[in-house]
């Protein structure tokens, strides 16, 4: 058994999103301290650790400490070495095919696997090489957005369920169009639109503006208005977390009440990323039924 480890959580900025201090994630992680991070993230919703430099199997390794690992339904990002990392990338290689997904193009504000039935809501992100001034990527807390919500939003929202739709969410891919046999394995889902921390007993928003493409019970107009109304609010700055990108950054964050995007940057610039999924427990994180 490791020892215990020193670590420092500290606030990035006032209401969410910690950096974790004095952790090598390569390292063997006692049992408290993946504990401690677990409650860290159910409750803030990002983690940050600078500094790191590792390999697609330690990546693999520290993210089974808080919940199995996952495959991803575009087995065409995944690493050649480890079918539990993508590969989110603007790189080609020597034969001009395209190392792993998403391109350089803008990425709009979305929730991970939000379009599966069961989704896996744990992710970690790796940056291994990231442009100077390069797109940061942003993280809303929808628990922030929900509690600022007026009474009369809130009881409007009691058992509304969303609409998901992957083949809206792959729509705004800038790269190859994805194989129709992935589109007809992922069929539109519903979730309910607000979900109950099963710890602190507090509500957040679900919502997916990349994947929504309605309200269950509505109309067309009236659900899109809603989920329109929702997005720009749960995506106002106060609820908002830019992170500036450095070489050797891991995030790990809860897509359970989180949603995330990222800007267009230049092409001709390299950017590598790794991610690996998990299934967070749904006895401490709030994971959409």
């Amino acid at each position: 058994m490791p020892e215990s480890t020193e670590m420092e959580l500290r606030k990035i900025v006032p209401n969410f999103a910690l950096e974790v201090i004095g952790l090598k994630i390569w390292e063997d992680v006692d049992e408290n301290t993946v504990r401690q991070l677990d409650d860290a993230l159910s409750r803030n919703g990002v983690l940050v650790f600078r500094r790191q430099s590792i390999s697609e199997a330690e990546l693999v390794d520290f993210s089974r400490h808080f919940g199995a690992a996952e495959t991803i339904v575009r087995g065409d990002w995944a690493s050649k070495t480890s079918a539990e990392v993508t590969r989110i990338s603007n790189l080609r290689s020597a034969d001009g095919q395209p190392i792993g997904g998403l391109g350089s193009g803008e990425l709009a504000w979305h929730a991970d696997q939000s379009y599966m039935q069961t989704p896996a809501t744990g992710a970690f992100l790796y940056g291994v090489e990231v442009p100077v001034d390069g797109p940061e990527t942003m993280w809303a807390n929808l628990a922030l957005a929900y509690n600022a919500l007026p009474a009369t939003t809130k009881d409007l929202l009691q058992g509304k369920k969303g609409v998901f739709s992957y083949a809206k969410r792959v729509s705004g891919y800038d790269q190859e169009a994805t194989p129709e046999d992935v589109r007809t394995s992922t069929p539109d889902v519903l979730h309910s639109l607000v979900n109950v921390h099963p710890v602190t007993g507090e509500k957040a928003l679900y919502l997916d503006p990349a994947t929504t493409i309605g309200v269950d019970g509505m109309s067309p107009a009236e659900g899109q208005s809603l989920l329109d109304d929702l997005a720009a609010h749960a995506t106002l700055p106060a609820f908002v977390y830019r992170h500036k990108w450095q070489s050797g950054d891991v995030i790990m964050w809860d897509n359970g009440f989180l949603l995330h995007r990222r800007d267009a940057f230049t092409p001709n610039t390299n950017r590598l990323l790794k991610r690996t999924t998990i299934r967070l427990d749904e006895e401490s994180h709030i994971v959409p039924k």
